[in-house]
Order: structure tokens, then C-alpha cells, then sequence
């Protein structure tokens, strides 16, 4: 499969929608469940997602609903988006080519925090007339996230060595043209001018931000980390190759980090733990009515 991956909010939805303009058949839907009506505008082109999102393995390969089985040799055209976790627990079978996007952190932590406020308003607005509040979602830190999943992307990809082409988010809507032939040059086939057609530069919600803006979680952040992670960005958007020197300092800078990521990794699980037993705080006190 030719897979689409990176963070959230990174393009991997807008890949999906240039691919399937450039005639690669997509598997997902556009906007899964009731997505059309709560973050359609997130997305306006639609978010082409499936349970593969997951990751391409025994847990979602056959389809645990249908039974449906993808072989590898039937969807080697096919464009798949496979977040970064996903494509890690991925059989590297499927992976024929994987085009990673990547967005600049400060535009991700606001594009991120959009799609939650978002979410959220969704889930007020169905929780209206009940007495019942929905429960917040279970997120982390947004730059801790951005961090660890492109560090454990970059991991991979040195570790397992697929084909791939890392791209730059601004690449694309700032030099469609150059950026797009020479994706499509790489992936040997699709009509590039096609997809070219397809971008709309007009739909992005999110443009860097200045560090002196005080309402992000990222201003504690120390000045040399701030640095390895635009100078991430920027090898991305460069087409610099990925040599030892750099691998060596996102380690480094990876190991720097360790305290605050193991840090975000704890508060996810004691929200997650504190969610699950007001959830069965809720059956049992929904039982207890249904009984009087």
C-alpha cells in the first residue's frame, strides 16, 4: 500500500485527497461516522480514514466487522492513511512506499487545539437536555506528541528501512507544482497534474505563530530544543538527507526530553484510568435506575 502518514493535523488528510485525485483508489471513508456534521470543517475535503488508521496488522487485517482480508499483492496501488503509532505496529508486508508529512509544531499545537475546541463543542451540543456531562477526552501534551511521534517515525524508518519520502506541510501549499512532481516522480506513476489541481491553499486554518504568544504549552520549552525541533522542520522542507550527525542529536535532544515525556505518558494513563471508572460509575448508577 502507499501509505500516508504522520501526526494529526500534519496533511496526512490532505495526501489522501491529492492520491485520490491522482487516480490511487483510497480505502475510507471520508468522513467516518458523523464527522460531516461535527468537524466537517477541519476538513472540508474529507479526512479518508479507516480502522487501518491503527495500523495494518492481525488486529485490523481482516477487517474485525466484515472479515474483509487485503492482501499485499491486491493493494499495492491503494493509499491508506496509517497515523505515525499505526505505521510502527504496521506489517512492513504492506508498506510499499510511505509519504510522511510534516507540520511545523507551532502550527500543529493551534491546529490541534482547533480540532478539540471542535470536538468539544460537538460533544456539548449532543449532551444537551441530559443531565449526564460528557467526559473530556484523553489527549497529551500536543508538543510532547508532536515530539515523540516524529522522533519514533524517524526510528523506524532508520530501523526498518521501507521507502520513503518525508514532505513538508508548507512545501505543498506554498510550491504545489515542484513539491508535487517530485512526490509523484518518486512514486512512478498518478496524475500529478491532477493533484496539483487539487490543492487549495485557501484551506488552511493555521500559519506559524510568534514565540511570545503566551496562551501554548510549549513556551517552557528550553532554547536548544526549540532549535533541534525547527531544524527538524527544516531539513524536512530542504530535502536535506537525514545523516548521522542529526539522528545523533534527536537522540540526544530525545534523551533531554525523557523526564517530560514520561511525564505526559503518566497523566494520559491516569486519565484514561479515572475515565474508565466514571464510565462504569455511570453503568452501574444507569443499572441501579433501570431496576427502580
Amino acid at each position: 500500500m502507499i501509505v500516508v502518514t504522520g501526526t494529526k493535523r500534519s496533511g496526512t488528510s490532505m495526501w489522501m485527497q491529492l492520491l485520490k485525485a491522482a487516480g490511487f483508489p483510497p480505502i475510507g471513508d471520508a468522513f467516518p461516522r458523523n464527522w460531516g456534521k461535527t468537524i466537517h470543517d477541519a476538513n472540508p475535503g474529507g479526512f479518508w480514514e479507516s480502522e487501518l488508521r491503527l495500523g495494518i496488522n492481525y488486529q485490523t487485517n481482516p477487517d474485525p466487522k466484515s472479515g474483509t482480508y487485503l492482501f499485499p499483492n491486491q493493494t499495492r496501488r491503494n493509499a491508506v492513511k496509517v497515523f505515525i503509532p499505526g505505521l510502527i505496529r504496521s506489517d512492513v508486508a504492506f508498506i510499499d512506499r510511505v509519504v510522511a508529512t510534516v507540520r511545523p509544531w507551532r502550527q500543529y499545537v493551534r491546529s490541534l487545539n482547533r480540532l478539540y475546541a471542535m470536538e468539544s463543542k460537538a460533544r456539548q451540543a449532543a449532551a444537551k437536555g441530559s443531565i449526564t456531562k460528557p467526559l473530556p477526552p484523553v489527549v497529551m501534551s500536543p508538543i510532547v506528541e508532536w515530539w515523540v511521534e516524529n522522533f519514533s517515525l524517524i526510528s523506524d524508518i532508520v530501523t526498518r528501512r521501507y521507502p520513503f519520502y518525508m514532505v513538508a506541510y508548507d512545501s505543498v501549499l506554498e510550491a504545489p507544482d515542484a513539491t508535487l512532481r517530485s512526490v509523484f516522480e518518486w512514486l512512478g506513476e498518478g496524475d500529478v497534474e491532477a493533484a496539483i489541481r487539487e490543492v487549495q491553499p485557501a484551506l488552511r486554518t493555521q500559519n506559524e505563530v510568534s514565540d511570545d504568544e503566551t496562551s501554548l504549552d510549549y513556551l517552557d520549552l528550553e532554547p536548544g530544543v526549540i532549535e533541534v525541533f525547527d531544524s527538524l522542520y527544516e531539513l524536512v522542507r530542504e530535502q536535506r538527507p537525514l545523516d548521522q550527525s542529526f539522528v545523533d542529536l534527536l537522540n540526544q535532544t530525545n534523551r533531554a526530553l525523557d523526564d517530560r515525556i514520561q511525564a505526559a505518558v503518566k497523566e494520559v494513563t491516569q486519565s484514561r484510568a479515572e475515565r474508565k471508572r466514571l464510565l462504569e460509575e455511570r453503568r452501574r448508577g444507569a443499572e441501579q435506575a433501570a431496576k427502580r
